[in-house]
């Protein structure tokens, strides 16, 4: 795990997500070459002052000048409440935590919904599980009223 010292610069709320940004205040970059390989996947994050733990984020980019440097996250969605934990630290110096995900962005990304399971054969029929009620079993089952 990288360990950085920053500055916890800015928490945005956008439509789908929260960016996250960190400002590394210093000249040289610590871990440079091992943080130069994760911009444009999936890292945890933990700033470990929070009670938030690790939290899953597409780390966007990393941006350089001569007086700092800008590590930008990306964080879709807040299902454990985490974000909200991390608020109170937006304009603090603290200590962070990285290190790579096992995930894809395309799985990070991906809504989770319930449906149902199926399979498609070679002609195209799909075949679901026979215990799945279909619209048949509608109108035979007792259970269902109808309101007008």
């Amino acid at each position: 795990m990288i360990k950085l010292n920053v500055l916890f610069k800015k928490m945005q709320k956008d439509d789908k997500k929260e960016v996250l940004m960190f400002h590394v205040l210093s000249d040289e970059l610590p871990h440079a070459d091992e943080l130069l390989k994760m911009p444009g996947s999936i890292a945890l994050l933990n700033v470990e002052e929070s009670e938030a733990g690790e939290v899953g984020a597409e780390f966007v980019s990393i941006q350089g000048d001569n007086k700092k440097t800008v590590l930008k996250f990306n964080i879709k969605r807040d299902t454990e409440g985490k974000v909200s934990k991390l608020y109170g630290f937006a304009g603090s110096n603290v200590s962070l935590g990285l290190q790579p995900s096992q995930m894809t962005i395309d799985e990070f990304y991906e809504d989770g919904h319930e449906g149902i399971e199926y399979n498609v054969d070679g002609a195209g029929n799909v075949e679901v599980n026979k215990d799945q009620m279909n619209i048949e079993d509608v109108g035979s089952d007792s259970k269902i009223v109808r309101v007008k």
